[in-house]
């Protein structure tokens, strides 16, 4: 899927400031619209369903972390806690604090991104309600989901960087999974490129949804020439901004400033069909047996989950009076319970 616009080019100064060896990407403006002025029907209709990204403004604005969350407050708050950082690196919260705000293009400081609210920071939760609703993790919060992957929060978790850090890989979410990031604090840009150009993203080997291209901004068309065939997408989000990533779309991030923001993984009819096929591949290495009960079950739970979307959309009053499509099947935020008023007792796999 290709959205129409018209390329920006790669600026004087910018072709002036090139590294040796780089060259400036140009590039497509991801849309932008008003949250405000949007309804969730036509964000599920116009942007999920389509596997379309977007760039949606005035959103989350009632949430207290917009007004309390700095550096300063995390350092204050959390002094020498241990936070994680990434996968296998952890750190005291205030030495963190003061690694992000020395971050610089030149020498650029950690980047949090394996933080999750519900495991390592619940004290933040009250901070982000009520939930964006256009970040809601629809099936992900069904008690039909098994265990290993029902998460009612949609894996909410707390990204934090400092000027020129950035996620450490180029890559799209597994299990076929949209993504939502509202910003909070700073300014942060995204790249983004669609499914289709995959192909000239030199995926790695043993981990088909990371890219090996180390800088999609400057790039390096000596070792990766097919890049320049790729069509990239780029927006700068500011705080109260919110985009969403769809199924498969390629994305990197960097901290133009000093950035807050968190992060939701979103589930639906929309990207089921690849979810089911991902986590059943999946559980094929470790058991062929019990990943032909996941692919059976979730099939069969696929399909109930459809029925039950499809009254609650066409039937609104029956849904209601009936309860249980609702409990089997939170189409909304509105019809859901708040994830973050209570602690979930869910833990991220680590094998």
């Amino acid at each position: 899927m290709q959205m129409q616009s018209e390329a920006v080019q790669p600026s004087p100064l910018e072709q002036a400031e090139a590294p040796p060896g780089r060259t400036p990407a140009k590039w497509l403006p991801i849309e932008r619209v008003d949250g405000a002025q949007l309804s969730y029907d036509d964000f599920l209709a116009r942007y999920m369903h389509t596997n379309r990204p977007v760039v949606l403004t005035n959103v989350a604005s009632d949430w207290p972390a917009m007004r309390n969350w700095t550096p300063e407050h995390f350092k204050k708050r959390f002094g020498s806690q241990p936070v994680a950082i990434g996968y296998d690196r952890n750190m005291p919260f205030d030495t963190f604090i003061d690694q992000v705000l020395e971050s610089s293009p030149e020498k650029p400081g950690p980047y949090m991104y394996r933080s999750f609210l519900h495991e390592v920071l619940p004290e933040l939760l009250p901070d982000v309600i009520p939930q964006n609703k256009f970040a809601f993790p629809r099936r992900y919060a069904s008690p039909l989901m098994l265990e290993k992957w029902r998460r009612p929060d949609g894996y909410l978790k707390l990204l934090i960087g400092g000027v020129g850090s950035k996620f450490p890989v180029m890559h799209y979410d597994g299990e076929n999974a949209h993504a939502a990031i509202t910003e909070i604090y700073g300014d942060k840009e995204f790249i983004v490129y669609p499914p289709e150009d995959g192909q000239y993203l030199y995926p790695k080997k043993f981990f088909q949804n990371h890219s090996m291209v180390d800088d999609p901004v400057m790039m390096d068309l000596e070792r990766f020439p097919l890049l320049a065939k790729a069509t990239q997408y780029r927006t700068t989000l500011k705080p109260g901004d919110m985009i969403f990533v769809p199924a498969k779309w390629w994305h990197a991030a960097r901290a133009l400033s000093t950035s807050i923001s968190v992060c939701t993984n979103m589930l639906d009819g929309s990207n089921w069909g690849g979810y089911v096929d991902e986590v059943a591949t999946d559980e094929a290495k470790a058991s062929p047996k019990r990943a032909k009960f996941v692919r059976r079950y979730l099939t069969v739970a696929g399909r109930v989950l459809d029925a039950m979307e499809r009254l609650q959309r066409n039937s609104p009053a029956l849904a209601k009076a009936l309860v249980l499509p609702g409990i089997l099947a939170p189409a909304s935020a509105e019809v859901a319970p708040e994830p973050s008023r209570q602690q979930l007792n869910i833990r991220i796999p680590t094998s």
